[in-house]
This record gives C-alpha cells, structure tokens and sequence, in this order.
C-alpha cells in the first residue's frame, strides 16, 4: 500500500513539475488594441479565445484601445509588447521622435486599405469630393481621417475646407445635427453610429478614401523593439495564431462577435456583425489586399504612403518607409491564404 502511495506521489509531482515547466514556457505578451472591444476587435478576440495563442505556447493579455497614437505611444513606452495600429500613425511616430529608443515597427498588415472616408448627408448636397469645397468638416483632432485629409485633398483639388473639433462622441451628432457639413472618420465606425442616431442608410453619403485617389495602408500590428530582440519566435508564433484566427472571424462573423461579446457584455451583436462584415469587406478583403497577399504590403506603395505621411502630418524628419516595416515575421504562404475569393 506504502509503495503505491509513493508511487502515486512521484507521478504527481512529476505531473506538477510537467505543467509548471509548460506555464515557464508559455511567453506572456501584453496586446494593445486601437479602440475600444467593438466587432472589429474580433479579430484579436476570436483566435484567443479558441486557443490558438495559448497553442502556441502565448500568454496574450489584450486591452482595449483609445486611437492609434496612444497604441503607438504604449508600445513604445514598453507598457505593451504588440499592439494594433493605423500604420500611418506609427509613421508619424518614426518621423516626429527620430532619436527616440524604443520605436515600435510594423510586422503584418491587416488593414490594407484604410477604412478612412469622409461622410456627408445626402440633403447637405455633397455628392462628389469636390462639393467639399469651402465646406465646414469636423472630427477629433487625432482621428486618422482628419490627419489623412491633405492627401485626400490632394488628390481631389479641393480648397477652403474648415475644421471643427470634438470628442468621439459628438462627431455623427454634430453631423446629424447640421452642425458640420461633413465628417471624416472609419466608415464601419462612423455609418453605424450616424444609424445609430436615427439617420437612415440611404441618406448618407460615403467618399471612401481609397475610391479617391489615397492608396495608404490602414492598420497593422506592431511589436516593440525589445520584442524583436528579444523574442522574434514568439511574434512569428503570435502571427500564425492570429491568420488562423482570422479564418475563423472571415468565415463565421457573427460567431466571432459573440467572443467580443464575452469581454464586453454591453455590445450590441447584431450592430457589431454589422461593423465586422463592414470591416472585412472594405479594408482587409479588399482587391488591393487579394493583389498583395493578407499581410503583406507592396514596396512601392509604401514609399509613396510614407511620403505622403511626411508631407501631410509637416513631420520633424521624413518617414524611411525601411525602418517602420519588417515582413520577416509573417508566416508561410499557406498560413496566410485566409482571404475568401470575390
């Protein structure tokens, strides 16, 4: 009996040093999302609930976010690991702090066009970009839109514009509410809430920047530096758990939402399945992303992007489109296949 009992307490020790060992093994890593736990946030959501981090032996915390220039920031400070940016903003960040230490890069993009677009109400009589001549637009000081606007307006030959700042919040009221002729702002964001606030679908007009002229990428995830130094297996691990996450989000968005729904009991599933879908279908399904590959980005594109960037955000130095992207890290060819055919 004495001897089965040691028995019995040898494999459980050894059981215990076993998963101990595993949990020594997972990496922990601290994930800044952009914005707060809406549809989109799936993404990060759904491949962390299913396990796939943990698989890979990932121990990922992931916060919601309030704009991409503090994820940028946060990162950066080494308060987060990884986090989910607008790459234009990550961009700034390079330019603006050139001697800064720690300056976070660029490892996938998932949105590869910019889900950035200025909406109108169709009773405004804006139709086209160049009815935005002279008109009063608002947004958020930080808003990736309104940073992005020079380039859209570029490109359009429009003049005259004036702008008005306010909180979040108020940006489709002020619309809705004739305050402002015209917002910028994401389009899966912005025509969800102006529904919201009793504006009906077929009453909003959408110039969505990548109709108009204004290539630029939308938002990748970002590692820190001391990440790549330190841990370049973990973010490739991190990479291939999240493509086949995003399978799963593609393939099924209202299952995807209910692990949103999990973290923020609050949301509205039917609305943020909406904004999901939207999301997918314009900035991460996009015929520019099937072109390039989910993931990936082109050379070329990215050099006019970082141009641009410098030239309409007036940065300290130019951006070096070189140092705020490394595709080292993307999985194979075959992780990354994810996107459906049109």
């Amino acid at each position: 009996m004495k001897k089965r009992q040691f028995l019995h307490a040898i494999a459980l020790a050894a059981t215990t040093l076993a998963t101990g060992s595993a949990m020594a093994q997972s990496t922990p890593i601290k994930f800044q999302l952009d914005w707060r736990f809406e549809g989109p946030a799936a993404l990060f959501l759904t491949p962390a609930a299913k396990g796939y981090f943990k698989d890979a032996k990932l121990d990922v915390t992931i916060d919601a976010g309030n704009g991409s220039g503090g994820t940028v920031t946060r990162v950066a400070s080494g308060a987060y690991d990884m986090g989910f940016a607008d790459l234009a903003a990550l961009m700034e960040f390079h330019a603006n702090n050139p001697d800064a230490p720690n300056k976070p890069v660029a490892v996938m993009m998932v949105y590869n066009d910019t889900p950035a677009s200025v909406m109108a109400l169709k009773k405004s009589g804006i139709k086209t970009p160049a009815d935005l001549n002279g008109k009063k637009l608002g947004a958020p000081v930080f808003d990736a839109g309104r940073r992005a606007f020079p380039i859209f307006a570029k490109a359009n030959n429009i003049s005259g514009v004036q702008w008005t700042a306010m909180d979040p919040p108020l940006r489709e009221t002020m619309l809705a509410r004739g305050d402002i002729d015209a917002i910028t702002g994401f389009t899966f964001t912005s025509v969800l809430n102006l529904e919201a606030r009793g504006v009906k679908a077929e009453d909003i007009v959408v110039l969505p920047y990548p109709d108009f002229g204004v290539k630029l990428y939308g938002n990748a995830i970002i590692a820190s530096p001391k990440m790549i130094k330190e841990n370049p297996a973990a973010i490739k691990a991190f990479l291939v758990a999240f493509a086949k996450g995003m399978k799963d989000v593609i393939g099924n968005p209202a299952a995807a939402v209910g692990d949103v729904k999990a973290r923020d009991g609050i949301i509205n599933a039917e609305l943020e399945t909406r904004r999901l879908k939207m999301a997918i279908d314009s900035a991460i399904n996009s015929a520019n992303a099937r072109a390039e590959g989910f993931g990936q980005v082109n050379g070329p594109r990215l050099s006019l992007m970082a141009s641009q960037v410098s030239d309409a955000f007036n940065t300290k130095t130019r951006v070096n489109p070189d140092v705020v992207w490394n595709g080292s890290f993307l999985p194979s060819k075959a992780e990354l296949n994810v996107l459906p055919k049109k």
